[in-house]
């Protein structure tokens, strides 16, 4: 496993290697998160499944990276203030903190929209890339992860029952 784990983090670095036309300041903020040490278990598990069905490609690798920065995506924007307002993460300073509010909000975005990016150009055949974009599109959106987040900002606000529970 940590040498699946050590496989993801190189992948990561090369994909987070930003040039001229990004700010630098966008760059070092998803960085700050991105590589920081974590357990990697998504990116983990996307690679372990692929192996145990034999079927290790590129584009296994992107779909790895890609669920990597969807998660680091949503824990930059769990931990702003209008959310939890954390201030740690995986051991530093959140986004927020470390690069400002507005820093936070657009580095949150750029990965998400950087991890499709991954996924569309990956060395894989047009309908895998199109069936694996509209399944990250599915899962990060408003009825499951970003649907996630509104059902944990209301029951924050509620006094919430047993059978809620």
């Amino acid at each position: 496993m940590r040498q699946v784990r050590h496989e993801v983090d190189e992948l990561l670095a090369d994909v987070a290697t930003y040039g001229e036309g990004c700010p630098q300041v966008l760059g070092e903020a998803i960085r700050h998160i991105l590589l920081a040490p974590g357990k990697r278990l998504r990116p983990m598990l996307v690679l372990m499944a692929s192996d145990a069905c034999g079927s290790r490609s590129n584009a296994s690798l992107a779909s790895a990276c890609a669920v990597e920065m969807i998660h680091t995506y949503s824990l930059i924007h769990d931990d702003l203030p209008a959310m939890d307002d954390d201030e740690l993460r995986r051991g530093l300073p959140t986004v927020h903190v470390a690069y400002g509010e507005a820093n936070a909000i657009l580095a949150g975005d750029a990965l998400l929209a950087q991890a499709f990016e991954v996924i569309a150009g990956c060395d894989a055949p047009a309908e895998q890339i199109v069936w694996c974009l509209q399944e990250l599109t599915e899962a990060a959106g408003p009825c499951q992860l970003v649907g996630g987040q509104v059902d944990d900002l209301q029951a924050e606000n509620s006094v919430g029952n047993v059978e809620q529970l």
